[in-house]
């Protein structure tokens, strides 16, 4: 099956629970074990992934619309099917949201609004109207951040001037200046390198139609001018940077008069950067941003659609949508990875035998999914490791990153395969890469080593939340899991920097925050269960308060949830409706204090089982993965059938291990 076709499988949500609650069963704790396995099997790929949807908002589906008015490639059917999505997606209020049952967003209002203003919906649809007067409450264009700005000016519905310049030079500092290119987050450096060559051309192509968006300005287009002039007699770091952006401009403005030599260089060698690292990649870092944005800059550059590099690019881009007969939808990316080494570690844990020839499968996969390439992480931490790693996606070979590369540790340690030479010598050669991105407060990150230079945030297109990578508690405590298993010692000097900078970042509350899961549940189960694999003593205060917290937030149906609004405004933490992966996560976090019999505990697995499906799915409605804070979230459509099944094996492990009788 192809993964541009694959679809998650059908559930039957009203399916009756497998026991009443409140009567605890471990007939129906083997029950539902057995369910959840034949169900991960059998949405299996063949050659031995996993991989499930990756489910976002609707601003993906809109970018797309906009850029096909922009490139003139409009295809009717296709547009058909978007503007459905689209008005799908709508709210009631006539807005569109980042999550599930959260509020309407400015971006995501007004990019739906301009896609069907574009797909040549009138703008008196009662619809129109409503998302109208939504997306001027919010403040309109003026409020929306910079990269969807960006997307307007190509339309010629903002100028160039209201949009940060973003210099094709910076590519050229080198990192010997105290902050440079390298300094960005990974993500970010993929995403800027080819806006800065479309920085250059402004390639604006004015509509035909005569579609603009002046309704949306609820003070005037005054307010654009307002967001980038810079302050007499201010001297904080922003407004330094609104100064030097307005001193680009004035360079660009020389540049694209007279194409000076140094603008040539730095033309050039943007565009050398992003045609290297299409090499290995299923389009420019794997995800919808930079590949949407390489798309663009291939154009303005000059390459035709029938190139090959365009052609590729543009497939792999394509390759991201999921059609129904009256609908399509946008991935950001695949996710195959992550998913198959969750899957493989919750099979494993729940009792799947070693020699199961579907796990050996995995386990090939997966070793072979190891990245042997020194890629850009090298600029950040030029280390003399032996390169290695893996990725999210099924290729991206130049950014291979921590947390992955730890969770697929955490799978090989449990799953066979026919030359275990090979296994060992590919997780000594992971291990060795993982542990050498520790960063000097003794955590660890996403993709790179001490990205933290809070100065980026101030630059006038860093409003997307994204410029850092900033280190974790979540994947602190998940490396620290992995080294706890291997037996290495609680006295290690690199546990006990992890150990120090987890303590460092508790909540008051006795939580943790969680940078790549939704978001204190998440963190807060991650340090659990990190800990408890060095025979952590979890009786002290500080993890007491941890377990006290998620004690606090049980809901009464048993379960556990919380929602995306946590990144905005901590006081929502723990609210949210019971979800299958949020209350698994918490129950593996009890189980670390080691009492089966804990009332809670039970309460939390009787909710696993009766929520279970015919099929041995769950359903899940909301979003419990995290891509930006406050900016982009993913519902990993994976985390509603793997985590359950880890959290009822965790909770049968700790059943053997304990004696029956209180």
């Amino acid at each position: 099956m192809s993964v541009a076709t694959h679809k998650p499988r059908p559930t039957t949500p009203d399916a009756p629970p497998s026991f009443t609650l409140g009567q605890f069963s471990e007939a129906a704790l083997a029950a539902a074990t057995k369910q959840s396995q034949d169900y991960l099997f059998s949405v299996q790929h063949p050659e031995g992934y996993w991989v499930g949807e990756l489910i976002v908002d609707v601003t993906l589906v809109a970018d797309m619309v906009a850029y096909h008015h922009w490139s003139d490639t409009v295809d009717p059917e296709w547009q058909r099917r978007a503007v459905n999505h689209i008005f799908e997606r709508q709210l009631d209020d006539g807005g569109w949201n980042i999550y599930p049952h959260g509020p309407s967003e400015v971006n995501a209002t007004i990019k739906a609004y301009l896609a069907l203003k574009l797909a040549g919906i009138s703008v008196t649809d009662p619809r129109m109207l409503k998302a109208r007067e939504v997306a001027r409450n919010l403040g309109g264009v003026p409020r929306m951040n910079t990269f969807s700005k960006l997307y307007l000016a190509l339309h010629g519905l903002v100028g160039w001037n209201h949009v940060p310049s973003i210099p094709c030079e910076v590519l050229l500092i080198g990192k010997w200046f105290h902050v440079n290119f390298w300094d960005m987050s990974n993500w970010s450096r993929a995403m800027l390198v080819p806006l800065a060559i479309i920085n250059h051309f402004r390639p604006t192509r004015p509509l035909k139609n005569g579609v603009n968006l002046d309704e949306l300005y609820p003070n005037g287009k005054w307010e654009l001018d307002e967001a980038l002039r810079p302050r007499y007699f201010d001297f904080g770091l922003r407004n330094a940077f609104l100064w030097l952006d307005r001193l680009h401009k004035l360079a660009e403005w020389v540049a694209r008069k007279s194409v000076h030599p140094f603008r040539k260089r730095a033309l050039k060698k943007c565009e050398q950067w992003m045609l290297e690292r299409f090499e290995g990649s299923d389009g420019l870092a794997a995800i919808f941003p930079a590949m949407l944005n390489s798309v663009i800059a291939l154009e303005v550059l000059g390459y035709q659609r029938d190139h090959p590099i365009f052609a590729r690019e543009y497939k792999e881009l394509k390759k991201l949508e999921h059609h129904t007969a009256d609908s399509m939808r946008l991935e950001p990316c695949f996710s195959p990875v992550w998913d198959s080494a969750i899957v493989s570690i919750c099979m494993r844990e729940s009792g799947v035998p070693a020699e199961h020839p579907r796990m050996k499968q995995a386990a090939s996969w997966l070793i072979d999914r190891e990245i042997r390439f020194r890629g850009d992480w090298y600029h950040k931490n030029p280390v003399d490791v032996e390169p290695s790693g893996w990725v999210f996606e099924f290729n991206n070979k130049w950014n291979p990153d921590v947390d992955d590369t730890a969770m697929v540790l955490l799978a090989l340690r449990q799953i066979p395969t026919d030359n275990p030479k090979r296994r060992d010598e590919c997780f000594k050669r992971g291990w060795n890469w993982m542990l050498a991105f520790q960063c000097r407060d003794g955590g660890w990150a996403a993709f790179d080593k001490d990205c933290t230079k809070s100065i980026l945030e101030k630059v006038p297109f860093a409003d997307h939340n994204a410029m850092l990578d900033p280190e974790c508690s979540d994947i602190t405590a998940r490396i620290l899991e992995v080294m706890g298993l291997e037996g290495v010692p609680i006295t290690n000097p690199q546990v006990q920097r992890g150990l120090a900078f987890i303590k460092k970042s508790q909540e008051e509350d006795g939580s943790f925050f969680g940078r790549w899961g939704v978001n204190y549940i998440y963190g807060t189960w991650q340090v659990l269960r990190g800990l408890k694999t060095f025979n952590y003593d979890m009786s002290e205060p500080w993890l007491l308060r941890a377990r006290d917290w998620l004690l606090s937030v049980q809901h009464e149906d048993g379960g556990w949830g919380e929602r995306c609004n946590t990144y905005d405004d901590p006081v929502h933490k723990g609210r949210g409706p019971s979800t299958a992966s949020q209350t698994a996560w918490a129950v593996m976090g009890l189980c670390t204090f080691g009492d089966p019999h804990m009332p809670a505990l039970k309460h939390g697995i009787e909710f696993l089982c009766g929520s279970q499906n015919r099929d041995g799915s769950w359903s899940e409605d909301e979003i419990t993965g995290t891509g930006f804070p406050c900016v982009f979230y993913l519902k990993y459509d994976m985390y509603r059938n793997a985590w359950p099944l880890l959290a009822l094996a965790t909770y049968r492990q700790l059943l053997d291990a304990k004696p029956t009788g209180r």
